[in-house]
């Protein structure tokens, strides 16, 4: 299926041509059938002349109902734009234009209808004047007498023939244009499937609530799986009634933001106003079939931040557009289109940050590799839901490196930074602390601003190591100072190897609790129990020497054995216990194992 939208001024003859290639009436309300104005949008469908299936949007031409017309024209790929002969170029064309070029909308069939009231000539070259940049053929006909309607249909072939094929993976974003309730079914709601594919049975996200589609129709068939582009009706379960302006969307894979920051194209007169050109601060943002109302920050240049009303379910390159809906009805409204350039923008408290971040924005693109430019870091699953790709794995696995840690992304320029500042940080740390056998990981993680101790542990590569949860910048050792003090507290214990020093000899030794902790870890001293301090192996040598004594011993017989103190003794002796070295038999006695 394909699908077109009318666009062009009220009373020239959209509904009325779209009656003649359909057979169909687009004017669903009596009101506007009395009083022959579209007011609200119509549907209508046709078979082509090469068995294409077409359905036409037909949006009203109404100065007062510009913001019906943009939900119709917003989520549709192609434009049937309508002129009278009789009537000409008129103001409502212009907005209609502007529109039209603010959406970026490329694929445009000029109609001029009522060829049977006046020589057309004039309005085509009016017309052709204006549409110099969206126009792919232009057709003249008459609705009345049946005038270039084969033309017409087999022009609209050719229209649709170039339509560039839809992403049938991508996820789906369906703007409402319609909410009703059935009896007997429930909620439906009618949009244009502009990409992506509902399934019944498929849960979808509205306004961030879970729903199930129970059925679906497209044209008025039923039909168990529909891909855009289509015109459909979605029966949905687990929902009230929606309002137009929501958008069912597949979880996960959109952002739903309220701020964000765009890159403005001013359309109309406005392209060559120059830097001086300045939005009003509130605005209406138009995007699909939602029209919600904003406030502007130009930043510098021409990237603007966006403040939303409400939340939207947007990606990177989505399209805004920008209407002034204050401005006297003579003038056009709308002001700009506005290309989402970033959808998590950061706060801007400093002095000159706008003007800095608007720089960098000014060369992004709508891809993961300028997501992580701006960002720097990404969760996989916060990159998808940016760039909306069409499977998990295509446009993020599109960069030049895949995850640095987990599911974590980064830009490969800061990546390589912070590997840098870590390997200068450590370097750093351990001349600070000179004790510590390296920088611990959350120290370092504090120190980079990282979210996550995976991210430092991952971006250790030589000279520095990791072990026990430690940044380690060459091989453990220990400072000058404290060999020399391990080295006298050796030549101490050498004749009497079991009479460890209290603290205050140790600490005129130059054995502070923090160098003692460092050759402890070093492998230079045996602590015992706090306070309690002796050579490597001293333990094995004490067990070597308690197993010459009757077996088992008290710890008086033990204490006398290795000529030393109850103060050692004691706490020697339940550290062999812990070390299998010997065993407790009674409440006086232990022997060796």
């Amino acid at each position: 299926m394909y699908v077109v939208a009318t666009a062009g001024h009220v009373d020239h003859g959209k509904s009325t041509l779209v009656r003649a290639l359909t057979g169909m009436e687009p004017d669903r309300l009596a009101e506007e059938r009395r009083r022959g104005l579209t007011i609200e949008l119509g549907y209508a469908w046709t078979t082509l002349p090469s068995g294409r299936r077409l359905a036409f949007v037909d949006v009203p031409g109404h100065e007062r109902f510009l913001g019906t017309m943009l939900a119709g024209v917003g989520p549709v790929p192609a434009v049937m734009f309508v002129v009278a002969a009789d009537g000409g170029w008129m103001p409502q064309s212009e907005e209609h234009l502007v529109a039209l070029e603010a959406l970026g909308v490329r694929h445009c069939l000029l109609v001029v209808t009522r060829a049977d009231l006046a020589d057309p000539g004039a309005a085509l070259e009016q017309a052709r004047t204006r549409l110099t940049t969206a126009v792919l053929e232009a057709v003249v006909v008459s609705g009345r007498t049946g005038q270039g309607l084969g033309e017409l249909r087999e022009a609209l072939d050719r229209l649709v023939a170039r339509l560039p094929p839809p992403d049938a993976e991508a996820p789906v974003r369906l703007w409402i244009d319609r909410a009703f309730s059935v009896t007997g079914s429930g909620t439906v709601v009618t949009g244009t499937l502009p990409a992506g594919t509902i399934s019944v049975g498929d849960e979808l996200a509205l306004g961030g609530e879970s729903v199930r589609v129970r059925a679906l129709e497209a044209l008025k068939e039923p039909m168990s799986s529909v891909a855009g582009v289509a015109r459909v009706a979605v029966n949905l379960r687990g929902h009230g009634l929606p309002e137009r302006g929501q958008a069912l969307v597949t979880p996960g894979r959109w952002t739903y933001t309220d701020l964000v920051d765009v890159r403005i194209s001013p359309v109309g007169g406005r392209r060559d106003a120059g830097e001086e050109w300045r939005l009003p601060r509130r605005l209406i943002a138009h995007i699909g079939s939602a029209a919600v109302g904003c406030e502007v920050r130009m930043l510098g240049g021409r990237v603007v931040r966006v403040r939303l009303a409400r939340p939207l379910p947007l990606h990177l390159g989505d399209v805004l557009l920008l209407r002034d809906p204050g401005r006297d009805r003579a003038e056009v409204r709308v002001l700009a289109g506005a290309s989402v350039l970033d959808v998590r923008p950061p706060a801007l408290g400093r002095r000159g940050a706008a003007r800095a971040h608007a720089a960098r924005l000014e060369s992004a693109a709508p891809d993961a590799a300028s997501a992580l430019r701006i960002h720097r870091l990404l969760r996989a699953a916060d990159l998808i839901a940016m760039v909306g790709t069409s499977s998990a794995d295509t446009k993020v696995g599109a960069l030049s490196a895949g995850p640095v840690c987990g599911d974590w992304y980064a830009d490969p320029e800061y990546w390589a930074e912070l590997a840098e500042r870590l390997t200068a940080t450590a370097r750093r740390y351990a001349v600070e602390h000179p004790l510590e056998p390296g920088m611990p990981l959350e120290a370092a993680r504090h120190e980079l601003g990282l979210p996550d101790r995976q991210l430092v542990a991952a971006l250790v590569r030589p000279p520095l190591t990791l072990a026990e949860g430690r940044i380690m910048t060459g091989p453990a050792g220990l400072p000058a100072p404290v060999v020399r003090a391990v080295e006298r507290l050796r030549g101490e214990l050498a004749a009497h190897p079991f009479q460890a020093p209290e603290a205050g000899r140790l600490a005129e030794l130059g054995l502070g609790s923090r160098e003692v902790a460092a050759a402890v870890r070093a492998g230079r001293l045996l602590r015992v129990t706090d306070g309690i301090v002796l050579l490597p192996g001293a333990d094995a040598r004490a067990a070597e020497v308690l197993s010459r004594l009757p077996q088992p011993f008290t710890v008086s017989q033990a204490r006398n054995a290795l000529d030393t103190s109850r103060r050692v003794a004691v706490p020697l002796l339940e550290h062999l216990d812990r070390s299998g070295l010997t065993q407790r038999v009674d409440e006086a006695h232990r022997r060796c194992l």
